[in-house]
């Protein structure tokens, strides 16, 4: 029987200290609630004692940094661009008592700091070009909205660590728009290019014929110049051989009309055998009888040439 009463006693005593001890992880701090009433705070992790319920409890709050993920927002720049921005936050519970009193629960805290953020945001973003959200101050613009984000979250026990802008788009019909409108723009640049491309060619064309007519015309003067320098040369050492032997000269005349004349063709000749043209067939040397017919065979010689 006494056995029995005992180990009732045992059983009472290990129920009452097991409701009034409660353990703290080193990720968590604890509020000591006495009747509803904030009576201790507990930040360091270990085992810590409580009266049992209902005279106090206990609330844990989380003591790591947390995240908070919002839908993409729209907004505005200062260039009057519309934006879809999506952002994110991390922070942690600097002042459990506050946070207790103020928000309660993580849930709760969430929404009211993703009422910061996007007010932030929109304002941020409103003093800013699209430019600079997106590529030239990008930094400064999440550390603004940080810092604006922890001011108001500080009044709910709050601390913002960080935000972040994940993507900063236009929306999908500006995006179209935009394209489109960078792609004719695009297209006239290249319209603009070929047609400047084809005056040059052009002109390169016209300069090229134009050089290549003055150099044609030029050698064809230089071609006549030697040409009729040759024809001059030619006519002098002409002149110098019948000086020098007339009658060698004339042989060699009528030698190249036998040659043009006797050729094989088409062509007739109907001359006297007694002509002057025959007279070396007729005498090796030369000789016909008078003058007049020497004379006219050297006259006759080149015209036949």
């Amino acid at each position: 029987m006494r056995s029995g009463i005992l180990a009732v006693f045992l059983a009472i005593v290990a129920i009452g200290l097991y409701a009034c001890v409660f353990i703290v992880n080193p990720t968590q701090q604890a509020l000591v609630l006495t009747f509803g009433k904030i009576d201790k705070v507990v930040t360091e992790p270990g085992l810590n004692f409580k009266l049992p319920a209902p005279f106090q409890n206990v609330v844990y709050l989380d003591k790591r940094i947390l995240d908070l993920n919002m839908p993409p927002v729209e907004a505005i720049a200062s260039d009057k661009k519309r934006l879809v921005v999506d952002a994110f936050a991390r922070y942690k519970i600097s002042d459990p008592v506050l946070f207790f009193q103020r928000v309660n629960n993580i849930r709760e805290a969430n929404q009211r700091l993703s009422t910061f953020l996007q007010s932030s945001l929109r304002s941020e973003l409103a003093k800013a070009s699209f430019t600079a959200v997106v590529r030239d101050n990008r930094s400064g613009l999440m550390e603004n909205i940080r810092r604006d984000v922890s001011n108001s979250a500080s009044e709910l026990g709050i601390e913002v660590v960080d935000v972040k802008i994940r993507r900063a788009d236009l929306p999908e019909a500006n995006s179209q728009a935009i394209y489109a409108r960078m792609q004719t723009e695009r297209q006239r640049e290249a319209t603009e290019l070929r047609a400047q491309g084809e005056e040059q060619a052009r002109r390169i064309r016209s300069r090229a014929d134009r050089n290549a007519t003055v150099l044609v015309a030029e050698a064809k003067r230089d071609a006549e110049i030697m040409r009729g320098v040759g024809d001059a040369e030619r006519n002098k050492i002409f002149a110098d051989a019948y000086g020098v032997d007339p009658d060698f000269f004339a042989f060699y005349r009528s030698m190249q009309a036998y040659e043009a004349g006797l050729r094989q063709g088409d062509t007739s000749l109907v001359l006297s055998p007694d002509s002057s043209f025959f007279r070396y067939f007729n005498d090796p040397m030369g000789a016909d009888g008078n003058a007049e017919g020497s004379s006219g065979a050297r006259l006759q010689a080149p015209a036949a040439q």
